[in-house]
């Protein structure tokens, strides 16, 4: 039996259903991937319900609450407000394409569980892909930068204390996998951004504190 092609498979769709259907191609979490979906279909929809990754979540579909961020080509964007169609040729990584291929976590998943940053979860996808996005920016914020950081994104349940900190505590695991002082160039600065009441008894990760 013979392979349909894509326009084969294009054009079958288009009579069973009367609608327009498109093939996009893109790298996704590191993998090629190829989805038809309608020519409506909204980027977040096809990596929910095509691709079956439903880590990003879609929250007011206005793309204000940013619970849908994903990364196109490493930069933060609204999944909700892009169509499908706008992710040919482009890498799109998820929250779930974001801990190494070894299984260890990305620092900033890593840092919501030291932090608490989560209470429902349901922002948490969101948070997590534009702080991971923002640390490629600056790698040693101040509590003031990480306030900014988050400010496009929205937690109903108000947590932005620990989120906050969890953007602190990202930078340091980085400062440290990159063989670092976790603490960074200015000891004082980053010691005060930690918020001890919020961080708790967590290290660092290697259980260095003081890089004297």
């Amino acid at each position: 039996m013979t392979a349909k092609t894509t326009d084969q498979t294009l054009a079958e769709l288009y009579e069973d259903t009367g609608e327009q259907h498109i093939a996009v191609t893109f790298t996704f979490n590191r993998v090629p991937q190829t989805v038809i979906v309608p020519s409506r279909t909204l980027a977040s929809d096809a990596i929910r319900h095509y691709l079956r990754k439903t880590g990003t979540h879609v929250g007011c579909e206005h793309g204000v609450c940013g619970a849908c961020t994903v990364l196109l080509d490493g930069e933060p964007v609204r999944s909700c407000l892009l169509l499908a169609a706008s992710l040919e040729g482009h890498e799109v990584t998820t929250v779930e394409g974001l801990p190494d291929e070894d299984g260890t976590l990305h620092p900033v998943q890593q840092a919501f569980i030291d932090c608490h940053g989560l209470q429902c979860g349901f922002c948490t996808p969101g948070f997590v892909t534009t702080i991971a996005a923002y640390l490629e920016t600056n790698e040693n914020p101040t509590r003031e930068e990480a306030t900014e950081a988050i400010a496009g994104n929205l937690c109903r349940c108000t947590g932005y204390q620990n989120i906050k900190a969890a953007v602190l505590r990202a930078a340091e695991i980085k400062r440290e996998r990159a063989g670092g002082s976790p603490l960074g160039d200015d000891y004082e600065i980053s010691d005060m951004a930690l918020e001890t009441k919020v961080r708790g008894s967590t290290g660092p990760v290697d259980g260095r504190s003081d890089p004297a």
